[in-house]
């Protein structure tokens, strides 16, 4: 037997007379208040709506007799008491069911009730279905982004890389000013100084992929050297027929 809660009703109500147990004296409590229950059940007085149902239900369950016209006339042309309708047998076995209507809504409400439940759930399996495809599409522009992101600094880099070797070819070469101001890659204080000079260059427009092309072309052509292959060739005969391409994505 668990233990009780002392503050409950139950041990308020209940016999406290000394020398009673006190698990016995909580299932006395408990009995008595069950009869007390099913006593005011019994003498509680059944609605209109309640003796009715409990008639129609006695009714329904009942199975018709002879004294019912109906069932007489089917008994004349040879009906039995279990047997399905038709020449065949191939009829309903039990009548058709009495659907009584209780409510007060007109007739059809039920029917529009249960359509408008279907149209809120299709509404809600729609708003699911729009949620699933823009979080799918917000996934994918990020994968796109990130991809062109991580171009984008690939192509950085390998700007840099070129602009380190154009210096390193062009002094070896002895020339001591780059074709263009950005061929060769600058100091970040000299950078810094002449911000208001490069915005004013038209070579500013230009963009990371134009730069790359443009400064590869420059040079493989004049110093027969491809920064994807870290070489530089005797000449153009040598480069063309060595170097896979003019791009990274030859290389790859």
């Amino acid at each position: 037997d668990e233990e009780e809660d002392y503050m409950s009703d139950l041990f308020i109500k209940q016999d406290v007379r000394p020398g009673l147990p006190v698990v016995r004296r909580v299932k006395e409590a408990i009995q008595k208040e069950e009869k007390q229950k099913e006593a005011n059940e019994k003498n509680r007085q059944k609605s209109i709506k309640e003796e009715e149902k409990e008639r129609r239900d006695l009714v329904l369950r009942s199975a018709l007799g002879n004294e019912n016209k109906g069932f007489a006339l089917l008994q004349k042309m040879g009906y039995k008491s279990g047997q399905a309708l038709g020449k065949s047998g191939e009829g309903i076995v039990e009548p058709i069911p009495l659907n009584i209507k209780t409510g007060l809504s007109g007739l059809g409400h039920e029917e529009l009730k249960k359509r408008k439940a279907e149209e809120k759930l299709e509404n809600y399996r729609q708003k699911l279905h729009m949620k699933k495809q823009a979080n799918e599409q917000a996934a994918d522009q990020f994968r796109i982004r990130f991809k062109n992101k991580q171009e984008e600094r690939k192509m950085e880099g390998d700007l840099r890389k070129s602009q380190r070797a154009c210096q390193q070819l062009d002094m070896q070469k002895h020339i001591d000013i780059p074709k263009e101001p950005w061929y060769w890659l600058t100091p970040e204080e000299e950078d810094k100084k002449d911000e208001e000079k490069e915005d004013e260059c038209t070579v500013s427009d230009l963009s990371v992929s134009e730069k790359l092309h443009i400064l590869t072309a420059y040079l493989r052509e004049e110093h027969f050297y491809c920064i994807w292959c870290g070489i530089t060739y005797e000449d153009s005969e040598d480069l063309s027929s060595n170097c896979p391409g003019d791009s990274a994505a030859d290389h790859d």
